[in-house]
């Protein structure tokens, strides 16, 4: 990749100090938004469960343990064949995201995202009655300090790393046919080996997807074409979203420490 803020080269009109600048200003984007994203499913997850287990955490587990949760509303979506929409609809939200994304504005696309991100706080908002709260707090810090480290790396590096694309998508299908297959099986065993290698490959997308976010502004900001580039840095957000909750929740499994 041209490095063109470095050389100070300007090309169709754009000068290394814009380049630069609209970097900057992308890459803000994609990580405010993502940002946002988390808190949004931060907030449905601990609204589903997360308060129930602050009010009364021996309740909690007891009725877990049971089979019920503590609202109607958990009940409604756990205990139901909703339950299997709850565990599949961030999946079926995300391929239909990537199919359809061309055809909204970039306003639509953000607010679809933010929906999303909803969804995969209910998806996950069990992890408040499995997990303590203290070791949730720690694996997301953990988490957290990982992925700054691997995206900066992925940013900064000079290495050529789009070829880890197809051998990282790859590993991802594998881990959700593994995944699916495990939901019957049940093995521990299994579980294990699928978070230990889930927690790589998620690694190694969080570097390759934040050089392709830096990438693909690079090689289309001199397009001017301002809609993509706002629905680029949206789907950046996604990606990257993805990578840091699927690097979390498989460290969870791995280092969390169960009620």
């Amino acid at each position: 990749m041209q490095e063109y803020v470095r050389t100070g080269q300007s090309t169709a009109g754009i000068s290394a100090e814009q380049m630069d600048a609209g970097l900057r200003a992308h890459m803000n984007k994609v990580y405010g938004t993502m940002s946002v994203g988390m808190l949004i499913t931060f907030a449905a997850a601990w609204a589903i469960a997360g308060l129930a287990v602050t009010e009364n955490p021996a309740l909690a587990v007891a009725q877990m343990n049971n089979g019920t949760l503590l609202t109607q509303l958990g009940a409604t979506l756990f205990l139901s064949p909703l339950r299997w929409v709850v565990m599949f609809a961030p999946l079926v939200f995300v391929f239909g995201f990537g199919a359809m994304i061309n055809r909204m504005s970039a306003a639509t696309a953000q607010v679809v995202f933010y929906a999303f991100a909803a969804v995969m706080g209910i998806s996950i908002s069990s992890i408040f009655l499995v997990f303590t709260g203290y070791s949730i707090i720690q694996v997301f810090l953990i988490t957290a300090i990982a992925f700054a480290g691997l995206s900066i790396w992925g940013y900064t590096t000079k290495k050529d790393i789009s070829g880890w694309g197809s051998f990282l998508i790859m590993g991802v299908i594998g881990l959700i046919v593994a995944s699916i297959v495990n939901i019957w099986l049940a093995s521990p065993a299994i579980m294990f080996a699928i978070s230990a290698i889930g927690v790589l490959i998620f690694a190694g997308l969080t570097a390759y997807d934040t050089q392709k976010i830096k990438n693909d502004y690079i090689q289309m900001a001199f397009a001017g074409d301002q809609e993509w580039l706002a629905k680029s840095a949206i789907m950046g957000a996604l990606n990257l979203y993805l990578d840091f909750i699927n690097m979390f929740m498989f460290l969870l499994q791995l280092f969390g420490n169960r009620e």
